[in-house]
C-alpha cells in the first residue's frame, strides 16, 4: 500500500463509515492498474468514459448523488467526497476528475431539479451510464461570473439560449450539461441569472472547439445559437442561478482540495520511495542531510493540507454555521501546498523528474490547474479576508 495512505483516518473528523470507504477505494484503486498516458484527444475522451463506467460499477458515484435518487447517502457528505477524490487522485488523475465532475455536473439538479428530471437523470449518474458537465465559465467571465454575457429568452417554444461557455469539463463527451445563463431585461451583475439543463445534441448547441491542456483532460468550448430549451429545463428558481451555482461550488470546492492532497501523498510516497533507493555519495539520497529537510517541508506542508481540508469538509457536514472562510481556507492552502511537495518531489528526482511519463513529470502538471479552477488562489484570499472581516465585526 501506498506510504501514508490511511494514517490520517485515525483523525476524529471521520467516522467509522469514512473509514471503511477509504479503505475500500484504496483497495480498489490498487487493484485498477496503471493507465497508459492518453497521446490523443479521443484516448482522453475513451479513458475518461472507461473510468466513469468502473466507478459506476463500482458504487463510488452513487456518493455524487442523495440517496433518493440512487445515491449511497441521504445527503451529499463533503468528508465522503473528500476521501474518494484523495485516493483517486493518488492513483491517477483522471479517474478523479470522472470522478468529481460526475458530483460538480449534476449538481445543480440534485438543489433545483424538478422531480421528474432528479428521477430521469441523477440515478444515471450515479450508475455511471450518464456523464455530465457543470457549464459557467465563458470566454470573458472566469473568476467574475457576475460578468457572465450568455443570454437566456423565454419563448413561447421554451428558453433560447444564445452564447458560449469555454473550459468546459467533459466538454464534448458529456450527456447533459448544466448551463448558466443571464435571463430578464433588466439583470446586472449577479442579479437575473438563471440555470438550465440542456442535453447533448440539442439543436443549436455546438462543440465549437476542443481545447488542449498541460494535463490532459476533456475540455471544450460550446456555443449556443438559438438553442432551445423546454421550459421545465430551468433549475431552481428564474434569476437565482448565481446562487445555485455558488452552492454547488460550495459543495464540491472542499473536495479539491482533497484531489490535490492525494496528487502530494503520492508525491511524498514516490520521493521516498526515491529517498530510500538512490546512491549518492556512498550512501542514499535519503542518508543525506539535505534531502532530509526537504523531506521534512514536504511531510509538514502535506499533514496541513490534509488537516484543512478535513477540518473544512467537518465543518460543512457537521456545523450549522456557513463553510465559506474555512472552505476558501482549505481549498487556497491545500492546492498551494501539494504544489509545493510536488515540486520538491520532482527536484529529489534530478533530471529523471522531468522525463515525460514518470509519476511525478504527470503529478506535476496535474496539479497545476487545481490551483486555478472552482475559484482561483486569489479569488480564495479575498474569500479568507472578507470572512476574517466579518467574524471581527460580529464580535
Amino acid at each position: 500500500m501506498m506510504h501514508g495512505a490511511t494514517e490520517h483516518l485515525a483523525w476524529p473528523f471521520f467516522d467509522d463509515a469514512h473509514r471503511t470507504l477509504a479503505t475500500q477505494v484504496t483497495d480498489w484503486t490498487a487493484a485498477q492498474g496503471t493507465e497508459p498516458l492518453a497521446s490523443s484527444e479521443a484516448e482522453v475522451d475513451d479513458a475518461c468514459r472507461h473510468w466513469v463506467r468502473r466507478l459506476g460499477d463500482a458504487g463510488f458515484l452513487r456518493y455524487c448523488v442523495p440517496a433518493p435518487w440512487g445515491g449511497a447517502l441521504p445527503a451529499l457528505d463533503s468528508r465522503a467526497l473528500c476521501v474518494l477524490r484523495e485516493a483517486l487522485a493518488a492513483h491517477d488523475g483522471l479517474a478523479d476528475f470522472a470522478f468529481a465532475m460526475q458530483g460538480l455536473g449534476s449538481g445543480a439538479i440534485t438543489l433545483g431539479g424538478s422531480d421528474a428530471l432528479r428521477a430521469e437523470w441523477l440515478p444515471r449518474v450515479a450508475s455511471g451510464s450518464a456523464i455530465a458537465a457543470f457549464a459557467l465559465s465563458e470566454p470573458d467571465a472566469g473568476s467574475d461570473v457576475a460578468a457572465m454575457s450568455m443570454r437566456a429568452t423565454r419563448t413561447d417554444a421554451g428558453w433560447q439560449l444564445d452564447g458560449a461557455k469555454t473550459w468546459i469539463s467533459n466538454g464534448g463527451i458529456a450527456d447533459f450539461y448544466c448551463v448558466f445563463a443571464r435571463s430578464g431585461a433588466d439583470a446586472t451583475g449577479s442579479k437575473g441569472i438563471s440555470a438550465f439543463f440542456v442535453r447533448a445534441g440539442t439543436p443549436g448547441l455546438r462543440i465549437a472547439e476542443r481545447i488542449t491542456v498541460m494535463s490532459p483532460h476533456p475540455l471544450a468550448l460550446l456555443t449556443f445559437d438559438r438553442c432551445i430549451v423546454p421550459h421545465d429545463a430551468l433549475l431552481g428558481v428564474e434569476g437565482e442561478g448565481f446562487s445555485l451555482a455558488m452552492r454547488t461550488l460550495d459543495i464540491f470546492r472542499v473536495s479539491v482540495a482533497a484531489a490535490a492532497t492525494g496528487f502530494a501523498r503520492r508525491a511524498m510516497h514516490e520521493a521516498l520511495t526515491q529517498a530510500e533507493s538512490r546512491a549518492m555519495f556512498g550512501a542514499t539520497l535519503g542518508a543525506q542531510p539535505l534531502a532530509q529537510a526537504i523531506l521534512g517541508d514536504m511531510a509538514t506542508d502535506l499533514d496541513a493540507a490534509a488537516l484543512m481540508t478535513y477540518r473544512a469538509a467537518w465543518h460543512r457536514d457537521t456545523q450549522s454555521s456557513r463553510s465559506t472562510g474555512v472552505a476558501a481556507m482549505a481549498k487556497l492552502a491545500g492546492t498551494e501546498l501539494a504544489q509545493q511537495v510536488i515540486d520538491r518531489a520532482l527536484q529529489l528526482h534530478g533530471g529523471r523528474g522531468v522525463r515525460v511519463g514518470e509519476v511525478v513529470e504527470r503529478l506535476y502538471r496535474d496539479v497545476r490547474a487545481l490551483r486555478i479552477y472552482e475559484g482561483a488562489t486569489e479569488v480564495q484570499r479575498l474569500l479568507v479576508g472578507r470572512e476574517t472581516l466579518k467574524a471581527y465585526r460580529q464580535r
